[in-house]
């Protein structure tokens, strides 16, 4: 499916992230709108390190209602508040992940729409597009 290069002739990746990644034609785009450490009952952990394992949680929910697990994310985009610990979060991210490494980019901004919320977080995921003959289409 997805294909993800580092190439040679740049750095190597400081973090669990791939530099390029390419998604065949006929590839479905799953687009997760930014998800924050808010729990299914909304309520809200305050620590920064329960909000990021809450966000990827909701992240591998998101993809489980398209049948999708994490494997299937090809971009992630982090917003982090300044004064948060990169290193939880990288922690927290890897555990979600495993080996797989999505491109990514992480973000310091002075705020979210809430000030309550520690970082935000949004994936783009792929999905093999359903073959005409598995999606009852006539020829």
């Amino acid at each position: 499916m997805a294909k993800f290069v580092n190439p040679s002739n740049v750095h190597a990746p400081v973090g669990s992230y791939s530099h390029t990644v390419t998604v065949p034609s006929g590839t479905e785009l799953l687009f997760i709108s930014g998800q924050v450490g808010m729990r299914p009952d909304g309520s809200l952990p305050t620590s920064f390190a329960e909000q990021a394992e809450v966000v990827f949680e909701n992240i591998r929910s998101c993809l489980a209602a398209h049948g999708l697990g994490m494997e299937a994310v090809v971009k992630l985009t982090s917003f982090l508040m300044p004064g948060t610990d990169v290193r939880i979060m990288r922690e927290i991210r890897q555990r979600h992940f495993g080996e797989h490494r999505p491109a990514s980019t992480a973000v310091f901004v002075p705020q979210l729409v809430s000030p309550d919320f520690l970082l935000e977080v949004e994936a783009v995921a792929v999905k093999s597009a359903p073959s005409a003959a598995s999606s009852g289409s006539a020829a």
